[in-house]
């Protein structure tokens, strides 16, 4: 079973370092220290599947107003299987309950996934994408 969470004590910190250095294009080589810091200044979402750390996503928010979606990234073995989705649709549920009024985010992967969520290209286009959540 799919279990979508914002408690920052069970995510496996090692296991985020490793996705983001050595797999993710945007952050590769980025040093352990900085994955602390900015897990420990953000909204984390852990994805887990039977107990299985297999997803992770990151909101940089003044929990009030604004969010920058950030770090989504979902374990090779586990892509296609909805967790990419379940993350989305647990972040969506978090933003319209803060009533956040704008949640940015850059791709060049998954557009349609945050498509479906409303995002759409910011000003020009391009790998920008931005969403303006109404009450």
């Amino acid at each position: 079973m799919l279990e979508i969470t914002t408690d920052a004590t069970r995510l496996d910190v090692d296991t985020v370092h490793h996705w983001l250095s050595t797999d993710a294009y945007w952050a590769l080589g980025r040093p352990r220290e900085v994955v602390e810091t900015s897990i420990a200044n953000s909204l984390c979402f852990g994805a887990y599947d039977d107990g299985e750390f297999v997803g992770f996503a990151r909101l940089v928010t003044d929990r009030a107003t604004f969010a920058w979606l950030c770090d989504v990234y979902v374990a090779s073995e586990h892509r296609g299987q909805g967790v990419g989705t379940a993350l989305m649709d647990a972040i969506d549920k978090e933003l319209v309950g803060r009533h956040i009024k704008r949640a940015l985010l850059v791709t060049t992967t998954s557009p349609d996934l945050y498509a479906r969520y409303g995002y759409g290209p910011v000003d020009g286009g391009g790998t920008w994408m931005g969403r303006t959540y109404l009450d």
